[in-house]
């Protein structure tokens, strides 16, 4: 399989320890550079308030299939939860679109290191979302 970037994020953010955990607790702004072969992929974007960011955990080396994840105090497997380091390393966030300008997206929420690889761009719509009751495991109780 070969995937190649389609831009760059840019973020305060320069390292690890200065990046929020999850885009719930940041209200950051940052840039989604989409390199301009790929800019005509936009058209439309700016109809909807929030796109989910797939993207590559750059600065992420290997992976535990055991993880302690920051909600919680004992260790769990790591598909069940959403840490940087992975087989494949890939991450999503979800972000509030705020404008357009040409090929760069200005988003809200953005919490990725600056340089982060962007694979892909997706519009979020909760009608696409599953309508039953929606269960969140060992998260229960430690989010809202």
């Amino acid at each position: 399989m070969k995937i190649k970037p389609i831009g760059i994020i840019h973020t305060p953010f320069k390292c690890k320890k200065d990046t929020p955990i999850q885009p719930f607790r940041s209200n950051t702004i940052g840039k989604v550079e989409v390199f301009k072969e790929y800019q005509d992929g936009l058209n439309d974007i700016d109809g909807f308030s929030h796109i989910i960011l797939l993207y590559k955990f750059h600065k992420s080396k290997g992976y535990s299939l055991k993880v302690k994840p920051f909600l919680d105090s004992e260790k769990r497997g790591l598909f069940a939860t959403r840490a940087p380091r992975r087989p494949n390393q890939l991450g999503l966030s979800i972000v509030r679109l705020l404008i357009r300008e040409d090929n760069v997206l200005f988003v809200e929420g953005i919490d990725v290191i600056d340089g982060t690889p962007l694979i892909d761009i997706k519009p979020y719509a909760p009608c696409f979302e599953p309508k039953e009751e929606i269960r969140i495991g060992w998260l229960e109780g430690k989010v809202k």
